[in-house]
């Protein structure tokens, strides 16, 4: 028997790893808007926060073959489902689905196994950088110029914010090359290549090219020709470290377990918090250029919460339109010009020129 995640259209949203760091922030910004099933490894962890916004919460460990039941409105993952097991029983039960937390092949191979078992209700994937922040705002800006030709990004990542452990296992991935379209042809291209200094917020910012999934999905949705995203860190010396192991093959050769710390302790972060920053530059197909320079605050945690939050109000038809069918991804928004509005409503600086 498995796991048995049932539609109810009056129960709660069930937001699975809903203490966790992004989880957390996720859950505050919905507790007033949906009541709130939370679910985790260690239920104890949640008893305040469940508390503090009124929420249940409840033991799901996905490492673990109990099979877990619920009836909820709606599903949103804020952890990673390397089984595609919470995917499985929103799409088999028909729940309403958003994930926020998928790198670009396993985005890829959730998009697979949705052709395999059809959903029956939306599968929003939205694990475009901040949990699709970046490719909503990328379509508004499109929608703006009447049409995207290439859409480059840039992330300047704060060390002091707030890092969960599945926001760093992207490090595990700088030894894999990646496909990105440029210039209207796909090509397979290193991370940590690309470098270039660019000006993100009033910082100017040493960036190279990482792997992450607007890279795939922009092209398909928006057309454009080339999409390209690079990050860079707030201190210029760490930037500096990755692209010097690079250069050493580290990220081939120390892959393994011996390293697995090593890769990790590179972005975990401690911090008290810090700004999430980035830089979305959209080039029309009749040669406009749009930027959007977006500062929040609260940090990379909250501004990937606002993501999932916004993908929530999609998938339930409750963003002022209908809720969609099948699988989609954020820019597919029917309402993109409304984006930057939301975000500033939610306490994010958008800067556009």
């Amino acid at each position: 028997m498995g796991d048995d995640i049932r539609l109810d259209v009056t129960g709660p949203v069930l937001v699975v790893g809903g203490y966790g760091t992004v989880g957390g922030e996720l859950s505050r910004l919905a507790a007033s808007a949906w009541p709130l099933l939370l679910t985790g490894r260690r239920p104890e962890r949640g008893k305040a926060l469940a508390g503090e916004v009124g929420a249940e919460v409840r033991r799901w460990d996905l490492s673990d073959p109990e099979p877990f039941s619920a009836r909820v409105r709606a599903l949103i993952s804020t952890v990673n489902d390397p089984d595609d097991r919470v995917l499985l029983a929103a799409i088999r039960d028909g729940v309403p689905y958003v994930d926020v937390m998928r790198w670009t092949a396993r985005l890829q191979r959730a998009t697979a196994v949705a052709a395999v078992a059809p959903p029956t209700a939306p599968v929003l994937l939205s694990s475009s950088w901040m949990g699709g922040v970046s490719a909503l705002v990328a379509a508004g800006l499109s929608a703006e110029i009447g049409g995207a030709a290439g859409v480059e990004i840039a992330i300047r990542y704060d060390l002091k914010d707030r890092a969960g452990a599945d926001s760093v296992e992207f490090m595990d991935r700088l030894g894999l090359d990646y496909e990105v379209t440029e210039g209207g042809r796909r090509r397979t291209i290193m991370p940590l290549t690309g470098t270039g200094v660019v000006t993100i917020g009033g910082h100017r910012t040493k960036v190279a090219r990482i792997d992450t999934p607007e890279q795939f999905t922009l092209p398909l949705v928006l057309g454009v020709d080339t999409a390209l995203t690079r990050i860079g860190f707030s201190a210029h010396s760490s930037t500096s470290m990755l692209l010097a192991l690079k250069r050493t093959g580290f990220f081939r050769w120390g892959r393994g377990d011996r390293f697995e710390s090593v890769r990790r302790s590179m972005l975990s972060s401690p911090g008290e918090g810090g700004s999430a920053l980035l830089r979305i530059d959209v080039r029309g197909k009749a040669g406009q250029r749009r930027t959007a320079t977006l500062t929040d605050p609260a940090g990379q945690a909250h501004l990937t919460a606002l993501g999932g939050l916004l993908g929530l109000r999609r998938v339930l038809g409750e963003d002022g339109a209908a809720a969609p069918r099948g699988v989609v991804f954020p820019e597919m928004t029917p309402v993109p010009r409304s984006v930057v509005s939301e975000l500033e409503k939610a306490g994010v600086e958008v800067e556009l020129s």
